[in-house]
């Protein structure tokens, strides 16, 4: 971190950016389209991240947002200067909270800052700090051309675009885990360089230099420049059509060592600003610019009870006000609790049920926006029942974040947690974001030698939409090059990124699916089947050849159409009689799906 030493007077303003208009002098009234980001700055006391009263446990800032009869209250945080992506700062006096209005109409909006020991942690207490401009209005108009609108739940099994009403499914990055090890983060180190012997390593912080071709004259960078590998990697997933991205915001004693969102590794209760609106950067220009989704992973197994004993307590609550207050206004968030999360054989360190059920309550409480969250499962089923199965139900929890030990067993494993969630009355979103064994998960392109993507693709991608699944994002194992922790260059599962989003835009631009639900039964073993009885049926043969698919139940003709999921070349195909089971058969070598329908 650049450390400066700031003079700051206490001026009695509110400065507002609305996207990314710089601020501006007093202007309490703006006018924005719904779902653009509005962010306002107000002056406050001077303080620095490491004062003796601390800017992040002492002062509690909220803004209440009125729409008619609806109310949100937002969550603020300490910014440093205001401008610490650019200036490195550690000290100012300029106080913020990010807003994204989700309703057009009359916004009305009411600060409070408070000062007190630990007022962060409660809803009133403290004294109330003078605000010049302590209310004000903002005008929201129609959206834009092209706006999706934010990522919610309201189908049992998909996320939707509130926008556009379209349903989401994730086809994304997985790898690396620890993507915020960047150089150019400010405050960003490796806090020790012991690794597992056989697993991931990793020399020094990423460079992603083999991405700075992708990064182009407009794109965002920070302090003269920095930033273009990031910012160029993540520019080229979206190229393919990549549409989500997985990365853990702390894995102190973890894998990396090398990713959290403080001023010092150990140092929980204080918060490095510049780092984090760099990160906010990143983050804005994935959302806003790419469409994509921010798979946040809040820890990993071995650092699970590293805050508060594993309890959500002062070190826990206060390190998820501030990723909310921070991040939560995007239109895509995926807060994942942990990966590998939960009880098993061989952690020492894992958080109990209760605790596990105590993050999903706190989010429910203190997320305003009410983004996605999930819990990432170990890898054998017997781990995911023993731990999974007692938090079907739980209060919060939206999803799940499978991890599978063998690819063969993704489409199964799949069925039998949404069922599972079905018949318990809660139903879940089930997504595929780690796949063994861990020391291989998907092959780069360039391995010659029974290179395991055609059957990856076939086995995990296909097996888990074909399930009924949200989608699935891509592990590069522990041994592979371009590691789980070691990936510099995504452009290594190139040939991978083009036929995920193939399958991605296939099911988006032709299939029902969320009127669709798993049928096998209806096809020969070893076959996928997703049907809408009597209209449309989508038939997956995973290595190719033939099936049967009984049409008993439906009358009249149906026609066909092939999707190579290999190519993602769409031909069509015959027309054929229902009243009866048909044989359908691929109508060349590798993997096909056959769309059958009126």
């Amino acid at each position: 971190m650049n450390h400066q030493s700031l003079l700051i007077l206490m001026l009695s303003t509110v400065f507002v950016t609305a996207c990314k208009v710089p601020a501006t002098t007093a202007i309490p009234d703006v006018t924005v389209a719904k779902w653009q980001k509005v962010r306002l700055d107000f002056a406050g006391p001077a303080t620095s991240e490491t004062a003796a009263m601390n800017p992040f446990t002492d002062y509690r800032l909220d803004v209440v947002f009125t729409n008619e009869d609806r109310t949100l209250t937002l969550p603020g945080y300490y910014a440093a200067d205001g401008k610490a992506a650019e200036s490195g700062a550690e000290a100012g006096n300029v106080w913020r909270v990010n807003f994204r209005p989700d309703e057009e109409g009359r916004w009305t909006w009411i600060a409070t800052l408070r000062q007190g020991k630990n007022v962060v942690y409660s809803d009133s207490g403290g004294r109330d700090l003078p605000l010049a401009n302590r209310s004000g209005m903002i005008s929201v108009g129609p959206a834009k051309n092209g706006e999706t609108g934010r990522l919610v739940r309201s189908h049992p099994r998909y996320l939707r675009w509130a926008e556009t009403g379209k349903y989401f499914l994730k086809g994304g990055a997985d790898s690396p885990e620890n993507l915020l090890a960047y150089k150019d983060f400010d405050g960003t180190y490796r806090h020790s360089n012991e690794f597992r012997d056989g697993e991931s390593k990793t020399e020094g912080l990423h460079h992603y230099a083999a991405h700075e071709r992708d990064w182009k004259t407009g794109l965002p960078t920070w302090q003269d420049g920095k930033g273009k590998g990031i910012v160029g990697a993540v520019n080229y997933l979206a190229e393919k059509g990549v549409n989500s991205v997985y990365f853990l915001t702390m894995n102190i004693n973890g894998d990396g060592k090398d990713v959290w969102p403080y001023v010092d590794h150990d140092q929980p209760l204080r918060f490095d600003c510049s780092k984090l609106d760099q990160w906010e950067i990143l983050f804005d220009f994935m959302d806003d610019e790419l469409g994509m989704m921010l798979h946040v992973v809040l820890q990993e197994t071995e650092n699970e009870t590293l805050l508060d004993g594993g309890d959500t307590g002062p070190e826990r609550s206060l390190y998820l006000r501030e990723l909310v207050a921070r991040f939560g206004h995007h239109r895509a968030v995926n807060w994942n609790m942990g990966e590998e999360n939960g009880p098993n054989n061989w952690s020492e360190n894992a958080q109990t049920t209760v605790q596990q059920k105590e993050m999903f309550a706190w989010f429910e409480a203190n997320d305003p926006y009410r983004n996605f969250v999930s819990i990432h499962t170990h890898p054998s089923a017997k781990e995911r029942r023993k731990t999974v199965g007692p938090l079907v139900g739980a209060v919060g929890l939206d999803g799940l974040s499978l991890q599978i030990d063998r690819p063969d067993f993704c489409h199964e494993a799949t069925r039998f947690w949404l069922g599972e969630a079905e018949q318990a009355g809660a139903p879940l979103i089930a997504c595929i974001d780690e796949i063994g064994p861990w020391y291989r998960g998907i092959d780069h392109d360039d391995r010659q030698e029974m290179n395991n993507q055609d059957s990856v693709r076939a086995l995990v991608l296909w097996g888990n939409l074909m399930a009924g699944g949200g989608g699935v994002e891509w592990y590069f194992g522990a041994r592979n090059p371009h590691n789980d922790l070691g990936m510099e260059d995504w452009r290594s599962r190139d040939r991978a990124w083009t036929w995920t989003s193939h399958a991605i835009r296939f099911f988006e631009e032709h299939v029902p699916f969320a009127e669709m639900a798993g049928n096998d039964e209806l096809v020969r073993e070893g076959v996928y089947c997703l049907a809408k009885a009597g209209e449309k049926y989508l038939v997956y043969l995973p290595f190719g050849g033939q099936t049967t698919l009984d049409l008993s139940g439906a009358a009249g003709n149906f026609k066909t159409r092939w999707f190579a999921a290999g190519t993602g070349i769409l031909t069509n195909g015959g027309v054929i009689s229902a009243g009866k089971s048909v044989t359908l058969t691929a109508p060349g070598p590798g993997d096909y799906a056959v769309l059958v329908e009126r």
